[in-house]
């Protein structure tokens, strides 16, 4: 059972005030806030060992080189990747994404399939389009249905040994529905494709084991775990990661270089070119420790009451209507008022101190399913109370009353 007001305790920013209101940060579908012992790391590292980590034969560049590759091995731990060398460390997502999308480059040709969901973030249908036009492979989309979800029917239908990448997110950031991976990593599989599932969504609430998934590449964010911004990883099996060409050019991921030929290191230096976010990766680290210190199973329980709790509060507010309505979803409603812009919603709620996402989401092709502009998304996390729930309600019950 967790205890909300102790943790509340480590959070600096959730004691302040918005617009003359305490602030409810209701964002965290868009980035989670970060405790201050993520916090005094990051301080630490440029208050004792700022310097620049793998080259120096100095003490500080030593000391900084342990602390970042000591990070490495605890995302290694936390994601049950087999090798340390199999994380590489990326700016977030959207980077380890297209590290892949470019790797592919060089391994697709023309009439080659690859599959993505209707329910991705932008970051994860982009890139892919992109590899398209260079390599004129075909981009085919699994459909969804009115509750959020995902049709696996067409999803078996749509595979073939043409098929030879597979990406879907395992948690939709627009609906919060939790996508069945197990299944569509097997059936990808089956017929010789890869899989890249996009975390971006799911860890700040699951703990993905990338062993027992059998999943090639797992992307995710430090900033949505209660870590910095700027920094996140990329696990990619060893035989796919050896596979695919270096992203960028630069120092660090080369073994030797001459003008008529360069070598590259070896994994994971291979992929990570130039100085890297020495104390964001670091504090990823931290944030992975302190998450694990509360435990992902009373973080999955707790938000999972939080769910519940605002569903039935929200619906029983006249003319609202909640999209994304899976039986298995995650702390994430996104819902509209009838009649109602939903800019002018959150509007209205920031003015009460209420932090909530307004528009598509980076989720587009979700919205133009259902026919809308875009949601409402109130997104929570193991820090959130019942009682900033109930402020919420009220305050979208003030809205209706003010835009109607």
């Amino acid at each position: 059972m967790l205890n909300v007001d102790e943790i509340r305790k480590d959070f600096p920013i959730l004691s302040r005030e918005v617009n003359g209101k305490p602030l409810v940060y209701f964002d965290n579908a868009a980035t989670a806030q970060t405790p201050k012992q993520v916090i005094d790391t990051i301080v630490d590292y440029y208050s004792n060992y700022n310097a620049n980590i793998h080259r120096g034969v100095h003490t500080l560049s030593q000391e900084a080189t342990d602390l970042y590759e000591q990070a490495r091995y605890k995302i290694q731990a936390h994601f049950n990747a087999k090798f340390s060398h199999e994380i590489i460390y990326t700016s977030g997502t959207t980077h380890g994404i297209n590290l892949v999308a470019n790797g592919f480059s060089s391994l697709l040709k023309k009439g080659d399939d690859i599959i993505v969901s209707a329910l991705e973030h932008h970051s994860n249908i982009v890139p892919w389009q992109m590899l398209c036009e260079r390599t004129g492979a075909n981009l085919k989309v699994i459909p969804m249905n009115a509750e959020g979800e995902l049709v696996m029917a067409e999803y078996s239908n749509l595979l073939s040994k043409n098929t030879k990448l597979v990406f879907v997110n395992h948690i939709s950031n627009a609906l919060g529905t939790i996508n069945p991976i197990e299944d569509i990593i097997a059936q990808a599989h089956n017929v010789g494709a890869a899989v890249l599932i996009d975390g971006a969504q799911s860890t700040p609430h699951v703990k993905p084991d990338v062993q027992k998934l059998d999943v090639d590449f797992y992307v995710a964010s430090a900033h949505k775990m209660c870590g910095p911004t700027g920094v996140g990883m990329l696990y990619g099996k060893e035989e796919w990661l050896k596979k695919l060409p270096p992203y960028q050019g630069g120092g660090e991921m080369i073994a030797e270089v001459t003008f008529e030929k360069t070598t590259y290191a070896d994994l994971p230096h291979k992929f990570e070119a130039g100085t890297p976010n020495i104390a964001g990766g670091i504090a990823f680290g931290a944030a992975i420790d302190y998450m694990n210190g509360i435990g992902f199973n009373n973080i999955a329980d707790f938000e999972n009451e939080l769910l519940e709790y605002a569903t039935n509060k929200l619906l029983d507010i006249e003319g609202l209507k909640i999209y994304g309505t899976s039986k298995h979803k995650t702390a994430v409603i996104s819902f509209n008022l009838e009649g109602i812009h939903p800019y002018d919603v959150g509007t209205i709620l920031d003015k009460l101190g209420i932090a909530v996402r307004t528009g598509h989401h980076c989720a587009q092709p979700i919205m133009d399913y259902y026919k809308i502009p875009g949601t409402v998304r109130a997104s929570f996390a193991f820090y959130n109370t019942k009682a900033e729930i109930d402020t919420l309600v009220a305050g979208v019950k003030k809205a209706k009353i003010m835009l109607s």
